[in-house]
């Protein structure tokens, strides 16, 4: 009997021992992937980044246009009237933008939003095709991004909220201004996730080039494309971690169940060859939506590579939405 007792217990110390193991080893990788994915100090667009599906003929086209963009763009930043702002966000971060007068008498604004790891500047491209078409222009820094403060990538989750505040600098600037939302990557899932928050009427449209549906969704496919786990445990206790050190989950950070809340017409553009933010995530965005909407998908493109196809046809077709409205 004492021999059954005494087994009885080493069995019981080791089941406790590797319970006690497994649980630290999920706490250790789910703090690892919180820290891998969104802090500011090793976050990396390039490291989790899947490799390009696209022909070669699409990356010669892409690397030739962006060639002819940046030169045609840096040309329009050194001949511009450029104001560099700053806010303060809800939180207390100094968040840093700048600002584009094409025409003072103008009341057309855009608001720029760059994707995951990037800065201001690469939306730059985008802003002077809306500068031509007498648009005033708002690039800012997102929290944690470029001149912006922040220990934590918000992931449009947190992005949201410092959307509004530069719509109210925006409304600060020109109280009649007829607002645009554009964002690539993580900002096309920032304006999404915008879209579903009580705004001001100034905000006429959204467009989304890129966003992912929600931060689980996509860090569901990044863990499996990076690591080769599955979501049970390790995202769920990084989502966890997520929530006390940089304050939301991964499931509550869903543009999918912002845009079915909006009423603010939204236009989705994507790669067909996107396998970064997978394609088929803007399918599930546009059936979701409630709003006015429309659908363009671009054929040959990979993630963020859409305006490099064709950028004519990229904002002949963002202006006609933009103009029906």
């Amino acid at each position: 009997m004492n021999k059954k007792n005494k087994l009885s217990k080493i069995i019981k110390w080791v089941v406790a021992i590797v319970l006690i193991a497994f649980v630290a080893l999920d706490i250790f990788a789910g703090n690892y992937l919180v820290t891998f994915a969104i802090s500011r100090s090793t976050a990396s667009g390039i490291a989790v980044a899947p490799t390009p599906t696209t022909s070669d003929d699409t990356k010669n086209t892409v690397d030739r246009v962006w060639k002819e963009i940046s030169e045609l763009t840096n040309n329009w930043v050194d001949s511009s009237a450029k104001e560099v702002v700053s806010i303060s966000s809800s939180d207390g971060l100094n968040l840093v933008g700048d600002v584009f007068t094409t025409d003072a008498n103008s009341h057309n604004w855009v608001i720029a939003i760059h994707g995951y790891t990037g800065k201001r500047q690469q939306m730059y491209s985008y802003a002077r095709y809306y500068a031509e078409q007498g648009y005033n222009v708002l690039t800012p820094d997102m929290r944690s991004h470029g001149d912006s403060e922040g220990k934590f990538i918000g992931m449009g989750w947190l992005d949201k909220e410092d959307v509004k505040l530069w719509i109210d600098h925006v409304l600060g600037i020109d109280p009649d201004a007829q607002i645009i939302l554009h964002g690539v990557s993580m900002g096309g899932a920032t304006v999404m996730m915008t879209s579903g928050e009580d705004l001001p009427h100034n905000v006429k449209a959204i467009i989304d080039d890129c966003g992912y549906t929600s931060v689980w969704d996509e860090f569901t496919d990044e863990a499996r494309y990076l690591f080769n786990i599955s979501q049970f445990p390790i995202l769920y206790t990084a989502s966890a971690i997520s929530k006390i050190r940089a304050g939301y989950t991964f499931q509550e950070a869903s543009a999918l169940e912002q845009v079915k809340n909006t009423s603010i017409p939204i236009f989705f553009i994507h790669g067909e060859e996107d396998n970064f933010v997978n394609t088929r995530m803007v399918y599930s965005l546009y059936d979701a939506c409630n709003s006015q909407k429309d659908l363009y998908v671009v054929e040959g493109a990979g993630h963020g590579q859409a305006l490099y196809m064709d950028p004519d046809k990229y904002f002949t077709k963002v202006f006609g939405f933009i103009n029906s409205l």
